[in-house]
């Protein structure tokens, strides 16, 4: 299977695989969308990670010969498309929306280079944890006339800002790990195996109310979606929502018996 699942505990591993070449195209992405859409269905999981299956591996990038055969296809057409013909969502599409949207934390744990579709689902992920290595992270669509087309315009530049991601789109940057995480597109690169630094991570989250944690990912998504009175509007219901939690009442009950002090939370 392209996709393989291994669970510990409160956490689901996505190992993606998909030799010779590690491109991603529809067969691997339908084969991780069906994994995360069982991941979303056990109620017993809050952490996904995805990841390549070997230790120092992930997804290159979209397979070019898929894309060039598409273009061919629309070569001749261009007078049909353009910004007021709606393009209906691809199953790309529906995946990283999915990856965004659930309540399940998710973790992207990068062993190889990730260039073109591969970042864009880095980005798609809440966290990108990336390996210190001769690898090399980016949307480099533009040198093949092209844009980052699956997300990466818009969910790159909510990242890093507007003036980073137009220099890194527009000159198709190739960054390193560490210049990656300069940037601001990743959030920790390690030096030894990612995975185990984002299972570190994943069992930390984990300790934490599953409510709380889908309630905060929906509320800070919303700060680049919504208006500013809508999205406090949201946090004012979900806020109150966790107050009439018992798990809540009995976590500050606990805390409150102990000193009351934040400082001191565990």
């Amino acid at each position: 299977m392209p996709v393989a699942v291994d669970t510990q505990g409160k956490i689901a591993i996505l190992k993606m695989s998909n030799p010779p070449d590690s491109y991603l195209d529809e067969a691997l992405v339908a084969d991780l969308d069906r994994a995360f859409r069982r991941v979303e269905e056990d109620d017993g999981i809050k952490v996904a990670v995805i990841t390549g299956a070997g230790p120092e591996s992930f997804i290159l990038h979209y397979n070019l010969r898929h894309v060039e055969e598409t273009t061919r296809q629309l070569v001749g057409k261009a007078s049909q498309f353009g910004e007021h013909r709606h393009i209906p969502e691809r199953r790309i599409d529906i995946l990283f929306r999915r990856l965004e949207s659930s309540p399940k934390i998710t973790i992207c744990a990068i062993g190889g280079t990730a260039l073109g579709g591969a970042a864009e689902l880095a980005l798609a992920c809440d966290f990108r944890l990336m390996q210190r290595g001769d690898f090399l992270i980016g949307v480099p669509e533009i040198r093949i006339g092209m844009l980052p087309g699956a997300g990466g315009t818009q969910r790159l530049t909510r990242a890093v800002g507007v003036a980073r991601a137009l220099d890194l789109i527009l000159h198709g940057k190739r960054l390193s790990p560490d210049a990656a995480l300069a940037a601001g597109l990743l959030h920790e690169v390690t030096d030894g195996p990612v995975l185990e630094r984002a299972i570190e991570r994943a069992r930390d989250l984990c300790k934490l109310p599953a409510m709380a944690l889908g309630h905060v990912k929906r509320l800070v998504y919303a700060a680049n979606e919504q208006p500013l009175y809508q999205a406090l509007d949201l946090e004012r219901s979900l806020f109150v929502q966790l107050m009439a939690n018992e798990e809540a009442l009995e976590m500050v009950s606990a805390l409150n018996a102990r000193n009351g002090d934040f400082r001191n939370v565990d």
